[in-house]
């Protein structure tokens, strides 16, 4: 699935690992990342989770899409800031998951996420 990504790939998400539920992404922060306040805007913080959170629920095989989410930002950050988002799944029953994604950056955290997940059909594309 994030072979197919374009979105995440053009922001210069690399994906570090994924399977099991879980998901690791990086993301380097940009002069072009950054709000009217010189700070990296919220924006790519949200998509940095979201990309471990659709990582990590599609990790299982069928294909899950997400149903809600939300995110607390906890400090700023700023470009050349290396941003790791670690995703990792918290409940899941039937076609429902819970995701839980801490960001952090230099181990400090950044942000914390929590993705609703549900799946919609099987495997998809290789």
């Amino acid at each position: 699935m994030f072979e197919r990504d374009t979105a995440s790939k053009s922001a210069g998400i690399e994906l570090l690992d994924a399977g099991n539920g879980q998901a690791t992404v990086r993301m380097t922060v940009t002069g072009d990342m950054v709000n009217g306040h010189a700070m990296t805007h919220g924006g790519y913080v949200f998509m940095l989770a979201d990309t471990a959170f659709a990582c990590a629920c599609n990790s299982h095989g069928p294909v899950t899409v997400a149903a809600g989410a939300d995110i607390s930002f906890l400090r700023a950050t700023a470009p050349g800031d290396v941003l790791i988002a670690y995703a990792k799944e918290r409940a899941a029953r039937g076609r429902s998951g819970i995701y839980d994604v801490t960001v952090t950056c230099d181990g400090d955290v950044v942000a914390e996420f929590r993705g609703r997940s549900r799946t919609i059909g099987p495997a998809g594309p290789a």
